[in-house]
């Protein structure tokens, strides 16, 4: 259908059409005007009164029609605009980044993900890896620490030591003194009560900015064990982690740093207590309600002082069978951090698991807490029993006298002497 509005800009396209044409051969005609003048004065004054027209006779706004003006004048290139330009200069970067992940191995498929959520864990995963922490959810930390757990890095494997904390780190000091000059082949990871606002160490120290996105743990609740995961997820985000141990802040190490490293990273086993233990304290803790998915007969406990390797490592944070059900029902004396990972390795690895822990406690004053010691009992006689003396055990198939590469419960107080023997007694300092 023919509008008014149509006919008009037909009339308008009209009058352009015959007024350029006719003011340019007027021009060109007149004698008084040379050819310079021609070219610097008649055609702008012709384009500019065509122009005019075009635009007043028009009832709503109309883009010019660039065709004479193009043939008479071409344009100049455009200029890039801002966004433009930031978008040619991120042109080459966001194709070596997709060169990366390309050459990199392929992420397990996602749920519905779209593109763009894969990108952020992309970057959330990256970021960890350079030393940062990323604070989300719990659920979509294991999420992403799941998918990330079979990537392995191809330079030299880390020792991650995950330290469950109350508050700060009395035997930091000692600590330093083990890690001093291994740097490249561990990693530190602190969970400590959000409350605690103590000043950072300097940069030279291994506990500097440290500290994972946290939450409150309380004792033998399930707080306690969601902050092992917690610990243990963030840990498997750096692909150069191959070993996981946790600590506490009375842990003291009982050999240097090559000895230790060395016995983790070759080690055939994973280091968890799992046993059946008859009792009140065993399997009278156990929950009904946890059945058909964990029977009494699979019941498990053990100390909560694990080391482990990623595989297994990324079956924890991976469990979304087991965990669930000992968050719900495993509460009132029920002690989930002394039950979770020894019923879960013993259904799911069983072979894998050493039955035995790396960490030497004392347990035979009895009761629900070991015995601690103070600064009067920490002796080289002492320091030498723990190292080689508490214990035979298996390792790789032999047997040896080095079974517990750490111990707890030492008190702060014990820290100067811990720090006069070391460099005697333990090899380091």
């Amino acid at each position: 259908m023919v509008t008014n509005k149509n006919v008009q800009q037909q009339q308008q396209q009209h009058r352009v059409d015959v007024l350029v044409p006719a003011m340019v051969v007027a021009a060109m005609a007149n004698p008084c005007c040379p050819a310079v003048k021609l070219l610097r004065c008649a055609i702008p004054l012709a384009l500019g009164i065509a122009v005019a027209v075009y635009l007043v006779g028009s009832a709503t706004p109309a883009v010019v029609q660039s065709g004479y003006l193009e043939r008479l004048f071409p344009l100049p290139p455009a200029a890039a605009s801002p966004s433009a330009m930031g978008r040619q200069k991120q042109a080459p970067e966001l194709e070596q980044t997709s060169a990366a992940t390309n050459s990199a191995p392929s992420w397990p498929v996602d749920d519905g993900a779209s593109g763009g959520n894969r990108t952020q864990r992309a970057g959330k995963v990256e970021a960890a890896a350079a030393g940062g922490f990323v604070d989300i959810s719990d659920e979509e930390l294991m999420k992403l620490a799941a998918r990330v757990a079979p990537r392995e890095a191809a330079g030299a494997p880390k020792v991650a030591f995950l330290f469950l904390t109350r508050w700060d780190l009395p035997m930091a000091p000692l600590w330093e003194k083990f890690f001093e000059g291994h740097r490249g082949l561990y990693s530190v990871y602190v969970h400590t009560d959000p409350a605690f606002n103590g000043s950072d160490p300097g940069e030279a120290s291994a506990f500097h900015r440290r500290t994972i996105p946290s939450k409150e743990v309380k004792w033998g609740q399930i707080s306690m064990v969601e902050a092992e995961r917690r610990l243990l997820a963030h840990a498997i985000l750096d692909h150069s982690n191959a070993r996981f141990v946790l600590l506490s802040e009375s842990h003291v190490p009982l050999f240097d740093f090559p000895t230790v490293y060395s016995y983790l990273v070759n080690s055939s086993k994973v280091y968890v207590e799992s046993y059946d233990l008859p009792g009140a304290t065993g399997r009278g803790r156990y929950k009904r309600a946890m059945g058909p998915l964990v029977t009494v007969a699979q019941w498990r406990k053990g100390s909560q002082w694990f080391e482990m390797d990623r595989r297994v490592a990324g079956d924890v944070v991976a469990d979304d069978v087991y965990f669930p059900v000992f968050r719900r029902f495993c509460r009132r004396n029920c002690y989930a951090d002394e039950h979770y990972l020894p019923t879960l390795l013993s259904i799911r690895h069983p072979s894998r698991v050493a039955n035995r822990s790396v960490t030497w406690v004392d347990w035979s004053h009895g009761g629900p807490h070991p015995a601690r010691f103070t600064r009067m009992e920490v002796t080289p006689d002492f320091l030498r029993w723990l190292r080689t003396g508490a214990a035979t055990c298996d390792y790789n198939g032999g047997t040896t006298t080095v079974c517990f590469l750490f111990a707890r419960k030492f008190l702060p107080n014990s820290l100067t002497r811990f720090l006069r023997f070391a460099p005697k007694v333990m090899g380091f300092g």
